[in-house]
């Protein structure tokens, strides 16, 4: 079984979700389905679909206005939510110790984070690749606190950019992971995938070693194209 999660970013609307639930209300897999979508769409039903915002306040409450608690995340019926996303770490200048926060902030409220650790291009060509992977799962994993976690590998270079890193890259990324979790107490822990998944890469992707499932994009929006990657897989 994998877990397969989808991230619409700031695209969709409540028809689009009822339309997306409603076709894989009726496919055949035993694999986790989870949609992290916009604020406004968590109060829904996702019938056999988990759903997960896609970003969390650190803080609990108070007067930080736009911000959306653990708690108030929690209350919508959501499970998931994502902290520390390639896009939230570039354009907010999220480091370690603010997505370490914000995990355990969900924890606290009994979500589950999927904590999002990456290399961007000029840290993969100058060979920080390895020391940027271990950092941010040292840093930004609360391993202090009870509850389930889930870390996302994003190789941030390849986001957006139609690229994907080699199987062996892949590989030797999410092994540093699982032995860095393993050194920490935190063996198990489900590690995604998350870079330019598609249909027809999504079972190849998988197959790797450490690799317990993949975060979704653009291939998220879509019935036909989201389908294709949960059933890929059983």
């Amino acid at each position: 079984m994998k877990i397969i999660a989808g991230n619409w970013k700031m695209n969709g609307s409540r028809t689009d979700l009822v339309k997306m639930i409603t076709a894989l209300q009726t496919i055949n897999t035993e694999n986790t389905v989870i949609l992290c979508v916009p604020y406004t769409m968590l109060c829904m039903d996702g019938g056999r679909v988990n759903l997960g915002a896609q970003d969390v306040s650190a803080h609990d409450h108070g007067a930080y206005t736009g911000e959306v608690s653990a708690q108030m995340i929690a209350d919508t019926g959501a499970k998931y939510v994502i902290v520390g996303h390639s896009e939230r770490r570039q354009y907010h200048s999220e480091t370690n110790a603010i997505v370490h926060a914000k995990a355990a902030s969900a924890l606290s409220a009994g979500l589950t984070p999927i904590i999002c650790v990456g290399e961007t291009m000029d840290e993969k060509q100058s060979g920080q690749t390895m020391s940027v992977i271990e950092s941010g799962v040292r840093e930004s994993v609360p391993n202090d606190t009870t509850g389930d976690i889930i870390i996302a590998y994003e190789p941030r270079w390849a986001i957006g950019a139609g690229l994907t890193p080699t199987t062996a890259e892949i590989a030797t990324a999410h092994k540093l992971i699982a032995d860095t979790l393993a050194d920490m107490g935190m063996h198990n822990t489900p590690i995604l995938y998350g870079a330019s998944v598609k249909g027809n890469n999504a079972a190849d992707i998988m197959s790797i070693a450490n690799v317990d499932g993949v975060l979704v994009g653009g291939a998220s929006l879509k019935p036909d194209d989201f389908i294709p990657i949960i059933t890929s897989v059983k």
